[in-house]
């Protein structure tokens, strides 16, 4: 298994595999904020995400950085209830800290977690080169969040049409910040359990 091809194929997969929920879960708490005319702050959050998970992935990978896998499982809950929890606090981006211009340092910092929970899958598939199979499956994974925010945007716009049909008129809450507060309920609450089940200690 040295083909550039089968690592893209495997990272793709791994991302969007039922067993990567957890992964999938995050990128949609990351998306919940966002409409399609947002698209330059989502790419802002997405890439610091993308790179914050490549320097982990790539130091796991390698056996520069050791993480106990238990702490890992656990930890990538947390990330994804830290960001609904963020979600539902801040209801103002324009009036958050920095104008709301910090959430690509919070995204990067999680992707840290996110990429030592692909570092321990992917170090099972080694043989004995490591460049080629880092980058193909680094890219698979990128393809699969591309692909899984895609899907994000259609659901989102789906639930902003639900929201403006069945919203009572004297409602003071815009349709955004109610799709925002119900999707983030939904990720805190998954990811909570997931949390306490995965509890090193």
């Amino acid at each position: 298994m040295n083909s550039v091809a089968t690592f893209i194929q495997l990272g793709f997969r791994h991302i969007i595999d039922v067993e990567a929920m957890d992964h999938i879960l995050f990128l949609l708490a990351l998306a919940a904020i966002y409409r399609l005319r947002d698209a330059r702050d989502a790419l802002w959050v997405v890439t610091a995400f993308t790179v914050g998970h490549s320097i982990t992935l790539a130091l796991a990978v390698t056996g520069a950085l050791t993480l106990p896998p238990a702490l890992i499982e656990f930890l990538i809950p947390v990330t994804i209830v830290a960001t609904g929890i963020e979600n539902l606090v801040v209801s103002d981006r324009t009036r958050a800290p920095w104008g709301g211009r910090y959430r690509p340092v919070f995204a990067g910092v999680f992707g840290l977690v996110h990429g030592a929970g692909f570092a321990n899958y992917l170090k099972a598939l080694f043989v004995d080169h490591i460049a080629l199979p880092l980058f193909g499956f680094n890219v698979g994974i990128e393809l699969g969040q591309i692909t899984v925010l895609l899907a994000a945007a259609v659901l989102l716009a789906g639930i902003d049409r639900l929201i403006a049909w069945l919203r009572a008129p004297s409602l003071d809450w815009p349709a955004l910040r109610i799709r925002v507060v119900a999707v983030s309920l939904v990720v805190v609450a998954v990811a909570s359990r997931w949390a306490v089940q995965r509890n090193p200690w």
